[in-house]
């Protein structure tokens, strides 16, 4: 019963009922994840590139955020000037399954020798299904456990910025600009409540650098802040150490909420694995075992200079 109540009560901060906003996924790794907030970032690693990552949120928890991606993304064009992905995201939180699949479209300008600006649109769909009796609720006949919202689908559309060079990036984007309703009051009787799991605009801007520090060691802050009304500002800041091209260690702190761990090995040219845990600074570390995630990036290069001097981001 107690961690039924706290799935409850995540739900709540969460956003899924009136008055709050619902936050999409959050990433520890989120300098690898670029495409799934930002669709300009497409073909951006001029190769046709695969992406996947797993997160569980809060281990311990009966219904703690689990969140599954998995992106791929190539250049198009005769002049390679366009890009073109493919970017799938599964949520899961308590009761309720959130997925999204999205077509990613980039253009891009180059506004130096090495560095370039891009446009990118996101489009597809988002199907949200949440089962109530998974939920020990306390009073049965409570109208607003009712009704299972089963398969509820409706369209995402998106854009984004990408600035980029061999060494900086930066981006602005909102993933999804549609404010609908997953459904509204009139599917609940009896209840004053105006808006069920709607949906909200989110802002991302992103931005990161490499620093030489010497021959075999390269040094990559990183920062993400995400803006969503009804919701804190999340802000997190990041420092990877970069060894011989291969080898990445770092340290990551998500403002008045996390502190994170990050390592990650270069297996090959084409194959990097990394590995995020998150220590949360809040009260909820008391009552579970931190978050994990494990990500995956497969690269097949077209350009061969690009072993030679591989992207960063």
């Amino acid at each position: 019963m107690k961690h039924s109540y706290i799935t409850l009560i995540i739900l709540i901060l969460l956003g899924s009922f009136t008055s709050m906003a619902q936050q999409d996924p959050q990433y520890t790794q989120y300098m690898y994840n670029t495409q799934v907030v930002n669709p300009a970032y497409a073909g951006s690693r001029e190769a046709l590139s695969f992406g996947a990552l797993y997160r569980t949120q809060w281990v311990g928890f009966e219904g703690a955020p689990k969140t599954g991606t998995f992106t791929v993304n190539t250049p198009i064009g005769a002049l390679q000037n366009m890009g073109l992905g493919l970017s799938i995201v599964r949520d899961e939180l308590g009761p309720a399954i959130e997925s999204n699949v999205n077509i990613d479209y980039s253009y891009w300008i180059n506004t130096s020798d090495n560095a370039k600006l891009a446009f990118g649109l996101k489009a597809g769909l988002d199907l949200l299904d949440v089962d109530f009796t998974k939920l020990n609720i306390f009073d049965s006949n409570d109208p607003r456990f009712q009704n299972n919202i089963d398969n509820k689908l409706q369209p995402q559309i998106g854009a984004g910025l990408y600035y980029y060079t061999d060494n900086f990036y930066a981006g602005l984007s909102v993933p999804n600009f549609l404010t609908t309703k997953h459904f509204d009051e009139s599917s609940i009787a009896n209840t004053s409540v105006e808006t069920v799991a709607a949906e909200r605009l989110h802002y991302f801007l992103i931005a990161g650098y490499v620093f030489d520090v010497s021959d075999n060691l390269k040094f990559k802050p990183a920062t993400l802040v995400k803006a969503v009304s009804g919701s804190p500002l999340q802000w997190d800041v990041s420092a990877n150490f970069l060894l011989y091209d291969k080898f990445t260690v770092g340290a990551a702190y998500r403002w008045s909420a996390a502190m994170s761990a990050m390592v990650g090995f270069q297996a090959s040219d084409e194959i990097f694995i990394g590995f995020g845990y998150d220590y949360q600074t809040t009260d909820i570390e008391d009552y579970s075992d931190g978050s994990y995630e494990i990500m995956l990036r497969f690269d097949l290069f077209k350009k061969p200079e690009r072993v030679l001097t591989p992207r960063f981001f």
